[in-house]
C-alpha cells in the first residue's frame, strides 16, 4: 500500500467518523422542524394513514428521540408512540405545568410555534427542558419535540 493510498484510506474514515458523530445520539431543532413539516403534509395527504404512521413510528416518522404527536378536537392523542387515546389536553409536564393546554393554545393552521416544557429523555427519569414545535393541520394539533 502506497504513502498516498494509505493517508487516502486515513482521510476516508475520519470522514465517516465525523458524518456519524454529526448525525448525533439526539434529534435536533432542525430535524424536529423538518418532521414537523413532512408530518403536516402527511396529514393533509391522508389523515388516517398518517396517524397510524406517527403511532407505530413508520414512514420516516420516528429518528432517534423525534416523533411527530397529535391531538384531535376533544383534546385526546390520536397518534403517539405509547399515548394515543389519552388526554393530551390535561397533559402536564414534571414541574406541574399545563403543558397540554399550551399546545393547544399555541398550534394555529399554517404556523408553527415553540412550546418549551420540562420532560425526561426516553429511558430516563430525571427531567431536562424538552421544545415541541408546534402547528395545527385541520382538526389535528400536531407536535414534533426535541431535547436542549
Amino acid at each position: 500500500m502506497t504513502r498516498k493510498t494509505l493517508f487516502c484510506l486515513v482521510a476516508m474514515v475520519g470522514a465517516l467518523t465525523v458524518s456519524a458523530a454529526s448525525a448525533g445520539e439526539f434529534g435536533t431543532a432542525d430535524e424536529a422542524k423538518a418532521m414537523l413539516n413532512k408530518a403536516a403534509a402527511a396529514v393533509k395527504a391522508d389523515k388516517t394513514t398518517a396517524l397510524a404512521q406517527f403511532a407505530k413510528g413508520e414512514g420516516g416518522f420516528k429518528d432517534r428521540d423525534l416523533y411527530p404527536f397529535c391531538g384531535g378536537p376533544d383534546g385526546l392523542f390520536t397518534a403517539h408512540p405509547t399515548l394515543t387515546g389519552k388526554s393530551l389536553k390535561e397533559l402536564k409536564d414534571k414541574t406541574g405545568k399545563a403543558l397540554g393546554q399550551e399546545i393547544y393554545a399555541t398550534a394555529k393552521e399554517g404556523d408553527v410555534k415553540e412550546v418549551s416544557y420540562m420532560w425526561p429523555r426516553p429511558g430516563q427519569t430525571d427531567p431536562v427542558q424538552k421544545v415541541s414545535f408546534v402547528t395545527k393541520v385541520g382538526d389535528q394539533t400536531c407536535a414534533v419535540g426535541y431535547y436542549k
